[in-house]
């Protein structure tokens, strides 16, 4: 059984109440489907994954050591496709202790991530809007390791994985975002 997009946003919204986190959960569906598009992916499974992947931060409060392992077991209650289940659960490399293999795996860190740098990124623009941003400012600040401390670059870096250079690979996630940007308010 599939989830529908409306079933997925359902839960979302039942379980996660932070505005700042609900709009981190909708951009990494957004370079998750942009992702797919690119890659020749299953959109709908590779959206499902961004959506849904910090599912129970709230619940288990941020503890990394545990994070993702509710979702994952939350998600297969739902029924969800096993590939959607492990690319959440492996998210978050801290909880199961084994590192990412899969393009999928490697897709969701990474486009998760990145979505994060963007934002701060937009937040010292002037107006605050994802439309001044630049894909070159964003690889920029890729490299000054104070800007957005708590981004972790390494994960970002999981696109090249995905045979994607850094430079595309902003600029499809960007592209993305800025697509919802009135949903992220930027």
């Amino acid at each position: 059984m599939s989830m529908t997009r409306e079933e997925a946003v359902r839960l979302l919204q039942e379980h996660i109440k932070n505005e700042r986190m609900l709009s981190h959960s909708y951009a990494s569906e957004a370079v998750m489907r942009a992702l797919a598009r690119r890659l020749d992916r299953d959109e709908e499974k590779w959206g499902l994954a961004g959506l849904l992947h910090d599912l129970d931060l709230e619940k288990v409060s941020g503890d990394l050591k545990v994070h993702a392992l509710e979702t994952a077991r939350m998600l297969e209650e739902k029924g969800v496709d096993p590939d959607v289940i492990d690319a959440v659960r492996m998210h978050n490399e801290m909880a199961t202790g084994m590192g990412r293999s899969t393009e999928f795996q490697h897709a969701l860190a990474a486009g998760e991530t990145v979505t994060g740098l963007i934002m701060a990124t937009a937040m010292v623009y002037p107006d605050k809007k994802l439309a001044s941003v630049k894909p070159k400012s964003v690889v920029k600040r890729m490299k000054e390791k104070a800007f957005a401390a708590s981004v972790n670059r390494e994960n970002i870096m999981e696109c090249e994985k995905l045979g994607l250079p850094l430079d595309e690979f902003v600029q499809i996630s960007l592209d993305a975002m800025r697509g919802i940007s009135d949903r992220l308010g930027l």
